[in-house]
């Protein structure tokens, strides 16, 4: 009998891992009418009692078996052929919060397919994923909305651990305010900026109204705060931690309230908390571009960025079941993005995914 429920645990408190503050674990939870994670967690740590354990979910060997034949691609690169059902072993995923209900996805439909290990899933953030991963080599892949910085390149490569990038999808962050805001629709991307720095609408354009603008943000952990420093304020994060009248959460389900609750509130969120909550929450253009996938996917779109997972080419060779899980992500990811509310890959983009599972798992080469 196929077992679908798990458990879902909260974290009350995450621990940095010695990263920057761009690094630290994002505590993000995502608001109820999205397609949320099961739980954000404390990963494993060497401070904690060896019996306790993370969101784990093992579903029974008898699971409802699927053809789940990965030849069977409608065109592009293809994968060698898995059966779920036969693969063994168990193996940890850690990381972006963002990724992670695309990857609970893929997750619950290789469970479907007939696998019947145990895969612990943790939601804790890209820098503290990267840390599990590189530093501390207790996940096997690690989900990531930014691309691995030279800094933890090289603490992988410390620790015997050769990073191997794929690509799995694209996400926009989607610039909302209140759907009774009639008096905005565009912004410039200077206009932007000062949205976000300044304390009256009206100190954007005088045609606004002369009231305060309310921004309700994600904390300076999360990645989109990274991505809207980097792109809107050129990296000077000062400039919106001090602005006026901003408060700051990790709580998205209270950040998207605070904006339906005022009209003259704003904030930035992941497109896909915006695309289920459309009916309360107005997406603005930047420079005459919305954020939808043909803007995001030839990066017309200002506040695009990459969603990625990367696993250690070691690992893929010496773990079946990580090789077959990637292998079945790979193979299933655009039948399950647009689902979630993310972009999905071009089959260029996907292929370059796909090959590159094909090269880490060839045989090392003898000296």
């Amino acid at each position: 009998m196929q077992r679908s429920s798990y458990s879902i645990l909260i974290i009350l408190t995450l621990l940095c891992y010695g990263c920057s503050s761009s690094d630290k674990p994002s505590a993000t939870i995502a608001p109820k009418s999205v397609p949320t994670n099961p739980g954000v967690q404390d990963p494993p740590s060497q401070n904690k009692p060896s019996e306790e354990k993370p969101f784990t979910a093992k579903p029974e060997a008898t699971a409802q078996l699927v053809n789940a034949r990965t030849n069977k691609n409608s065109s592009g690169v293809r994968l060698p052929e898995i059966d779920p059902l036969e693969v063994e072993g168990n193996l940890t995923v850690a990381g972006s919060s963002s990724v992670f209900p695309l990857s609970k996805v893929i997750y619950e439909r290789f469970i479907a397919y007939g696998y019947a290990g145990t895969i612990d899933l943790y939601s804790i953030g890209t820098g503290a994923g990267f840390n599990l991963f590189c530093k501390e080599k207790k996940s096997d892949i690690t989900n990531a909305s930014r691309p691995i910085e030279e800094e933890e390149i090289k603490a992988c490569t410390a620790n015997g651990r050769t990073p191997v990038e794929f690509r799995i999808g694209s996400d926009a962050v989607a610039v909302v305010i209140n759907r009774k805001n009639r008096f905005v629709n565009n912004v410039t991307t200077k206009e932007l900026a000062t949205l976000f720095t300044a304390e009256k609408w009206s100190d954007v354009n005088p045609k606004w109204p002369n009231e305060r603008i309310q921004r309700i943000l994600p904390s300076s952990t999360a990645s989109r705060f990274s991505l809207f420093v980097e792109k809107v304020l050129n990296g000077k994060d000062k400039l919106l931690l001090n602005s006026p009248y901003s408060q700051f959460t990790d709580d998205d389900d209270y950040i998207i309230q605070s904006v339906v609750a005022n009209p003259y509130a704003i904030t930035f969120l992941p497109y896909s908390y915006y695309q289920h909550n459309a009916d309360t929450l107005k997406a603005i253009s930047i420079e005459g571009v919305e954020p939808k996938a043909e803007t995001v996917e030839n990066g017309e779109y200002l506040l695009t960025r990459p969603l990625l997972m990367y696993s250690d080419v070691n690992t893929i060779r010496k773990k079946p079941q990580v090789r077959a899980f990637i292998n079945f992500y790979l193979t299933y990811i655009n039948q399950e993005i647009t689902k979630v509310g993310y972009f999905p890959l071009s089959q260029n983009e996907l292929d370059n995914s796909k090959m590159k599972l094909l090269k880490a798992t060839e045989p090392e080469k003898a000296d």
